[in-house]
């Protein structure tokens, strides 16, 4: 048995995926990719094999996706983001038209066919204004781990309205909010809303059409999924493995190579 793999580099996390010549999933990692890439991007893959039970000679051919993905030194080739989101979430659910990929540093809306094949993009990778770096910031300023801002934000009962989405600002928007007496579920309602309509109309420029996808380490906010349906007024659909879908469509690039080798 020959396998293929993924490698998702992106600027927090670095997922790696192994499929079999079916193209099913046989083992997934995630590590924090810190400053040293290359490392990382060897830690993801190196642990996937671990977890297959499978050696080095039994990987046929490797992809690296994501914005570090030249840095996949051991790859054979290197597909961006994009189409590799595409690819991976269309092979989850046929049916999704729309992705929406929140990241660490950036956001992206993907417009696919019913072939998986990307229509049209739209980034937003110059500012981490609407991104998982802007949650990350806010859960910091109120003193919260990461995983617990999007529950709360489910609470709030009337939620603030942000001055800004900049990262660079938002502890003083926060701060003035505490300040006046605001509590911290309504504040997390206002930052989930203040990202939901920054990411929708980014959404808007490549046209927003059902089905609606949720990618990338974001989309296992509840919160952020939440304000992102009350924004559009539809149904999200989230994978399982949502944050692995990058990998993922870098392993079914990478297994499609490896047949046409044959």
């Amino acid at each position: 048995m020959h396998y293929m793999a993924g490698v998702d580099v992106g600027s927090t996390q670095t997922k790696a995926v192994l499929v079999n010549e079916e193209g099913n999933i046989v083992s997934s990692t995630l590590v924090d990719t810190g400053s040293n890439v290359v490392r990382a991007a060897e830690r993801a893959f190196g642990e996937a094999m671990g977890l297959a039970k499978v050696d080095r000679d039994a990987i046929e051919y490797i992809i690296g996706t994501g914005y570090g993905r030249f840095n996949v030194t051991f790859g054979n080739d290197q597909i961006t983001e994009i189409s590799c989101h595409a690819k991976g979430i269309t092979h989850v659910n046929p049916k999704v038209r729309t992705v929406i990929d929140i990241g660490g540093q950036d956001a992206k809306a993907i417009h696919v066919d019913e072939s998986g094949d990307v229509k049209d993009f739209v980034m937003n990778d110059k500012c981490a204004a609407g991104t998982g770096r802007f949650l990350g910031n806010s859960a910091e300023v109120l003193n919260l781990e990461l995983d617990e801002i999007g529950p709360r934000s489910l609470e709030a009962t009337n939620p603030v309205r942000l001055s800004t989405v900049c990262t660079v600002f938002v502890e003083s928007d926060i701060m003035s909010h505490l300040a006046l007496g605001r509590s911290v579920e309504n504040i997390l309602g206002g930052v989930h809303r203040a990202v939901a309509a920054r990411v929708v109309a980014l959404a808007r420029r490549v046209g927003i059409e059902e089905v609606v996808a949720l990618t990338g380490g974001v989309a296992r906010n509840v919160g952020m999924v939440h304000a992102l349906e009350e924004h559009l007024g539809v149904k999200i659909f989230v994978a399982p493995n949502a944050h692995f879908i990058g990998a993922l469509g870098a392993a079914l690039f990478a297994r499609e190579r490896a047949l046409a080798l044959k």
